[in-house]
């Protein structure tokens, strides 16, 4: 079982409270929280996932452009040889494009809204961590 966790904020988007709060929460749940910062490149992301041997990819991504950077991430990690690392998708994503994410390899997608409980809930599931005491 790997319980690292990485959180990138890929593109051009500046703002990073809600991947803030969401690594907060995903902390406090146990996990091990890898955060890249702000405007990072998807080769940038996939290559410190890797090198981090984390379980989960966590994507924010609030500027339009989820779909594109989904699917070079998930691209980028099959290239890498690390296919079995999952991407997870929160933002401002409108729910028409959730099957697509998926589709494009999202393991799951997280809407503006979408409770940190239901989170961790997914998260544990993609990693197979126990629930913390």
């Amino acid at each position: 079982m790997r319980n690292r966790i990485l959180i990138a904020k890929p593109g051009l988007d500046g703002h990073d409270r809600g991947a803030k709060i969401v690594a907060r929460r995903l902390r406090d749940a146990g996990f091990e929280i890898i955060f890249t910062g702000i405007r990072q490149r998807v080769d940038d992301i996939v290559a410190t996932a890797v090198q981090e041997d984390v379980a989960v990819v966590g994507l924010s991504i609030l500027s339009g452009a989820h779909l594109a950077l989904t699917t070079r991430t998930v691209e980028g990690l099959r290239a890498a040889g690390a296919a079995d690392i999952a991407v997870i998708v929160g933002g401002t994503i409108p729910l028409g494009d959730v099957p697509r994410m998926q589709a494009a390899g999202a393991a799951a997608v997280f809407p503006t809204g979408t409770p940190l409980d239901a989170i961790v809930v997914e998260v544990r599931k993609l990693t197979s961590a126990p629930a913390s005491p």
